[in-house]
């Protein structure tokens, strides 16, 4: 079965706890704090594999979560770093946030590896903490959660060269007679209902790598037929084989069909119609195809056609070598777009990015407020608040940060509550 697209849930491991402890050993004097840090927790990690071939693997495992990191020991010890997940994918693979569509990672070559979800920091032991007005702190720190995260992944076979065109206009026998591929073949429309993969060798000795694809129809850009479906293979692509049936074996007029699968590629995004494009007359032994070929040049003057019958390998070599000159001169195109001022500029571009506030501050109702933000959202998850050095060290971490003074300047007033990652405090102003 193949499969080229998988929502998928992933968590990080949560770094481990620092702990509180104390050194005690006879003839050691003033031992002083011994709690060690937390080990971090394991990240989230994609790997491109040229072993596999599709998505299968993750469509049955849905949600992954990367081991957790352990806490500190004694002595100053260490917590064990959670294992990192290992998420093995197709080359061709890409990674994006499943809400905000954002390309996390596209993985291109063997053995690739990107971090998607990274693991949480370990939370730092009591011994970090002695200063010499404490010289034995009773608190620590926790473990950072991972992050977690809903993705989209999606496969996008690399291939150098694509073949597009109506159902069974003869792609699939193309890439049987020119490569070792063997994909069904059969008289009636979308025999190829997934993507085949070929190694054509030129004989010259140069190589490349074909894809046939599902064929399209009139608005499938849109959404229509199984083409659509399968237009993302066509985007890593350097080199797209629009073959057409020049017998019009079908009834369907070839010069119509051109216009129509042109149009369907301009209408998709990354920019179809900007990578070369070798036109293929297949059929050529048909009865009415010199007539339509004859047609074909003189309402598209412009376009080179290569006639061929592909049936019996007739008029291949010269594609070959076409599709051979091509990929030796056309680069590779970018699947991220860009901001077109920023391909316009030669040198560096600047931009004024306003800083973003450490938190923000909510009225919820009156005497009532909320203070949020990552920052704030980090401090809280590390701090335990199981004694009162923990609280009073929280408590000065939100002075340093000028928390006390904007909830003074919103209007918050001594004996208020403020709400801290769903935790209620008492706004203490004396």
């Amino acid at each position: 079965m193949f499969i080229d697209r998988v929502k998928l849930h992933i968590k990080a491991g949560k770094g481990g706890d620092g702990i509180v402890a104390f050194r005690r050993e006879k003839y050691v004097a003033y031992g002083g704090p011994s709690g060690g840090d937390g080990g971090k927790g394991g990240s989230v990690i994609f790997e491109a594999d040229s072993n596999k071939s599709t998505l299968l693997d993750l469509r049955f495992q849905r949600r992954m979560k990367a081991e957790d990191g352990g806490n500190g020991k004694t002595k100053k010890m260490h917590g064990a770093d959670g294992a990192d997940f290992i998420v093995k994918v197709p080359i061709g693979t890409l990674v994006k946030d499943a809400h905000s569509g954002h390309i996390l990672a596209d993985l291109t070559h063997n053995k690739q590896q990107e971090v998607i979800a990274q693991g949480g920091k370990g939370g730092r032991g009591n011994w970090h903490f002695r200063t010499s007005k404490n010289t034995a702190p009773q608190y620590s720190e926790l473990g950072e959660p991972g992050m977690e995260r809903d993705i989209e992944v999606e496969l996008k076979l690399l291939a150098d060269v694509g073949l597009v065109g109506f159902p069974s206009v003869g792609k699939s026998t193309l890439l049987s007679v020119v490569s070792k591929a063997k994909p069904e073949i059969a008289e009636y429309h979308f025999t190829t209902i997934t993507p085949n993969l070929g190694v054509v060798q030129v004989p010259d000795g140069r190589s490349f790598v074909m894809a046939d694809l599902p064929g399209l129809i009139e608005g499938a850009s849109e959404g229509k037929g199984l083409g659509h479906q399968f237009l993302r293979h066509i985007e890593r692509c350097r080199v797209i084989v629009h073959v057409i049936d020049m017998g019009a074996n079908d009834g369907r007029d070839p010069l119509e069909d051109y216009r129509i699968i042109n149009e369907e590629l301009a209408q998709y995004e990354y920019r179809l119609m900007e990578r070369p494009q070798i036109v293929v007359a297949n059929k050529m032994d048909l009865d009415d195809a010199q007539v339509n070929l004859e047609r074909f040049k003189a309402e598209y003057p412009d376009v080179s056609v290569f006639p061929i019958t592909a049936i019996i390998a007739e008029g291949l070599d010269p594609v070959l070598y076409q599709i051979a000159d091509l990929l030796a001169v056309t680069p590779t195109f970018p699947l991220i777009d860009h901001n077109e001022a920023d391909k316009e500029s030669e040198g560096v571009l600047y931009r004024f990015e306003p800083k973003e506030a450490p938190f923000t501050i909510t009225n919820l109702a009156p005497h009532e407020w909320e203070v949020s933000g990552p920052l704030i959202e980090r401090n809280f998850s590390v701090s335990k608040l199981t004694n009162d050095e923990d609280i009073m060290r929280f408590a000065r971490r939100m002075r340093k940060m000028n928390v006390d003074q904007a909830l003074r300047d919103a209007g918050c007033v001594n004996g208020d509550t403020v709400v801290i990652c769903s935790v209620e405090f008492v706004f203490d102003d004396e």
